[in-house]
């Protein structure tokens, strides 16, 4: 399976971007990670391939919301209220075995796109 994820750019304190990230396959648990630089890869929203369980880590939750729409394959990830801390590059992962906040549990990764948020 291939993932292409889209949608980055430099954006101003408080404002908002939608990810999209499309899958060549269906039926894949979704998961958006983010890299910031020097620091790890981390876990930033996940998504049930029925779109049925949705988890947000600490630092996005309320501020950020995952969804997909299965018959364009695409997954998004909106991003409001953005934080200069939320700069980095985000990546798309899918699975369809092991579903969790972990990098491990995916198998499949898009390229990433980068977000950039000015103070």
């Amino acid at each position: 399976v291939q993932l292409q994820a889209s949608g980055g750019g430099l954006v101003q304190a408080g404002g908002s971007l939608r990810l999209s990230c499309a899958v060549s396959g269906s039926r894949y648990n979704m998961g958006w990670f983010r890299q910031a630089p020097g620091k790890e890869r981390e876990f930033v929203a996940r998504i049930a391939w029925n779109g049925g369980t949705l988890t947000y880590s600490d630092s996005v939750q309320g501020r950020f919301t995952i969804s997909r729409d299965n018959a364009k394959n695409t997954v998004y990830l909106q991003m409001n209220s953005l934080k200069p801390e939320d700069t980095a590059v985000y990546y798309c992962a899918g699975t369809k075995t092991n579903w969790g906040k972990n990098v491990h549990d995916y198998e499949y990764w898009g390229q990433g796109t980068l977000v950039t948020v000015s103070s």
